[in-house]
């Protein structure tokens, strides 16, 4: 089996594609982007940059369309509003506005034509070279207190290869995700016990009844680089994009390549790729609040209760 040379290799960056055009939230998108709609008092995407940096990848390429803007100036500096806050002595909005500028060394790269994930990895080519490194995206929010990421991190030290976050689903709600194909281990194989699965494929949106497992692949992955490869020959697939899902299945099935591992994930994700799924999210954070919660709970449970 090929073995990369960079199997070991810490990881340290990671790629947050925000290019999308979040046509399922106009009008709110329309000069927006969605990866800057509040959850509760943060934007989505910062969430997703703490996650990162809390693994230790601090080097984070964001991959951009149009309206990058906002992105771009909540990652930086507010040297007027921090002037204006310093002057007031209101020292806890003080630290609420730099702790997005100190989180992680942010870079940014156009995608151009929104030609699909793989694509978008693709963008990342240049600046993560011959290194692993983490795909973050922006519709799954992962509670801190569930360190998926640093798991991931340490599954692919330990085997090589790349990593997929994988989340059981009911059966009739499998065929919105890429579902995976689960190698049966060989006797003596330690890489599927406790919550790590060996791949053999993954499947993209089976048709109903026909997943290959209850397993679906959610918004994250350690990737190593010979996945750069893999993209290049990778034909387009549904809707004309290049799809991350099939470079990851030839990983998976073919022995040329490194193993993909999946880690089974049963903590707390917070979904915001649609309206409704956003507005529970919204409601979930806003109770786990520690400051805003204890209230909010208590406006809920009555208001629920007039319902």
């Amino acid at each position: 089996m090929h073995l990369h040379h960079t199997a070991t290799a810490p990881v340290t960056k990671a790629v947050i594609p925000a290019a999308g055009l979040g046509t399922r939230f106009l009008p709110a998108t329309k000069a927006t982007p969605k990866e800057m709609l509040p959850v509760v008092d943060k934007p989505a995407i910062q969430y997703v940059v703490e996650e990162a940096a809390a693994a230790g990848l601090t080097d984070v390429l964001m991959i951009t369309g149009r309206n990058k803007r906002a992105l771009e100036d909540h990652f930086d500096r507010a040297h007027e509003l921090e002037s204006l806050l310093q002057a007031k002595g209101d020292a806890d909005r003080l630290a609420l506005v730099r702790a997005s500028s100190t989180l992680a060394t942010v870079h940014y790269a156009r995608q151009g034509d929104p030609k699909g994930l793989g694509h978008a990895v693709l963008c990342a080519e240049a600046h993560v070279g011959d290194n692993p490194f983490a795909v973050l995206l922006g519709d799954d929010l992962i509670d801190p207190r569930d360190p998926l990421l640093a798991r991931m991190v340490e599954v692919r030290r330990r085997f090589g290869g790349s990593v997929v976050a994988l989340m059981p689903v009911p059966e009739d709600r499998i065929h919105l995700y890429g579902s995976a194909i689960v190698r049966q281990p060989a006797a003596g194989d330690t890489g599927s016990d406790g919550d790590v699965r060996v791949l053999s494929g993954l499947v993209e949106k089976p048709a109903p009844g026909t997943a290959p497992s209850n397993l679906a692949v959610i918004g994250r992955y350690v990737l190593d680089p010979e996945i750069f490869a893999v993209l290049h020959e990778t034909p387009p697939g549904r809707g004309g994009e290049i799809q991350l899902t099939d470079a990851l299945h030839t990983l998976a099935s073919d022995k040329r390549y490194g193993p993909v591992h999946g880690v089974v994930f049963e903590g707390r994700r917070y979904d915001t790729g649609d309206r409704g799924d956003y507005l529970r999210a919204q409601v979930r954070l806003a109770c786990e609040h520690p400051e805003l919660g204890p209230a909010f709970t208590d406006w809920l449970r009555k208001y629920a209760a007039g319902l």
